[in-house]
């Protein structure tokens, strides 16, 4: 089931080039027609999202870029900003979405850092990617390359990089280390099983039982997963003996669930350990004993990519992590979630679906013929 959802949407994305039929409409008329999934209050995203079609003037700024949008995921922290429980909020009413790709179309007379044909993806939160076209200031956008996938340079800024900044931030890993992780199926997860394989990182992954957990798994495993578990097998001695026969337990913990979950990889941590939490699914509080603070001295940190990305815009490890990431994915080392697409039109579905939680898709809109 899973590679069977990621092979076929890897391969067609191949398919790149540039929408020159598109360009020539764009110069030729003072509007194109766009539509947007957007928001005017905060609450359940069943029932606050509206599409709305509108006119996009074609006729731009100086420093402003129109762009088609090709791509873009529904993640869970555009839901947070839809029910108003995100930390970066927009202005309202909003268009939907932190993360996508898109085309340009036309550039302003002082745009010098991107020509048509180049694609862009947000530089920060709250663009709005949901939609099909827009006009945005290139300060707002960073220039990515347009010989990967779209679904690869349409994911690639929240989940991806999370799992980089977290393997390289905040325990110094090297060749054979271990890193475990709860909800090791979600985005993030699979991005962290990959970069580690190519790190040479062993990873202890858990997962929540259920029914096709042996499909799972064989997926899982053919990302790179060193071991692959249940939160029951987690918790039981055969858990126990599985850290020790390793050379040493893990060094780095990473959390996404909360409760119990969390609890539970902490206590297979090594002495001065380390467990990041970037996620609180289970929307139960990390609960830590005493003792593990003191006799075994591990730390607890939190990670916020949009912050991180935010704070580091002038960096040049910002644009090393960029290239680093898309030379892989080049290499097909760094694949794109599995997904199931979906247009606009169709938002209310993908939206239910996406609320009914991670299973074993990501949620995507597809804007242009790019499948």
């Amino acid at each position: 089931m899973f590679s069977n959802l990621l092979t076929p949407v890897f391969n067609s994305m191949k398919t790149i080039g540039s929408q020159r039929a598109t360009r020539v409409i764009a110069r030729s008329m003072s509007s194109i027609q766009s539509q947007a999934v957007m928001y005017k209050g905060y609450g359940d995203p069943n029932k606050m999202l509206y599409l709305e079609n509108s006119q996009v003037p074609t006729a731009l700024k100086e420093t402003e870029v129109l762009v088609k949008m090709k791509m873009a995921p529904i993640n869970p922290s555009d839901i947070n900003m839809i029910e108003g429980t995100y930390h970066m909020l927009p202005q309202l009413p909003a268009v939907c979405g932190n993360e996508g790709v898109g085309e340009v179309l036309e550039v302003g007379s002082k745009v010098s850092s991107l020509v048509p044909g180049d694609w862009v993806i947000p530089a920060g939160t709250g663009f709005g990617t949901w939609r099909t076209v827009a006009v945005s200031d290139q300060e707002m956008l960073r220039k990515v390359p347009n010989d990967v996938p779209a679904i690869s340079a349409a994911t690639i800024m929240v989940n991806p990089c999370t799992a980089y900044r977290m393997l390289k931030d905040f325990v110094c890993l090297h060749e054979g280390d271990c890193v475990i992780q709860n909800g090791a199926n979600s985005a993030v997860g699979q991005a962290v099983i990959q970069l580690a394989r190519e790190w040479g990182f062993k990873t202890i992954n858990v997962v929540r039982n259920r029914p096709d957990i042996d499909q799972l798994t064989g997926y899982l495993k053919s990302l790179g997963a060193t071991h692959v578990v249940t939160e029951e097998f987690s918790r039981s001695h055969q858990m126990k003996d599985l850290i020790k026969s390793m050379s040493s337990p893990p060094k780095l913990a990473f959390n996404t669930v909360g409760g119990d979950s969390a609890t539970n990889i902490l206590k297979h941590l090594d002495s001065k350990g380390a467990m990041v939490t970037y996620g609180g699914m289970s929307k139960k509080p990390v609960m830590v004993s005493t003792g593990a603070l003191i006799f075994k001295r591990v730390r607890l940190i939190g990670y916020w990519n949009a912050k991180w990305v935010q704070e580091n815009e002038e960096n040049p490890e910002l644009v090393r992590m960029f290239d680093d990431l898309f030379d892989l994915v080049r290499e097909c080392k760094l694949l794109p979630p599995a997904s199931e697409t979906f247009s606009l039109k169709n938002f209310k579905l993908a939206v239910k679906s996406s609320l009914e939680g991670y299973k074993g898709s990501k949620k995507i809109f597809v804007m242009d013929d790019t499948l």
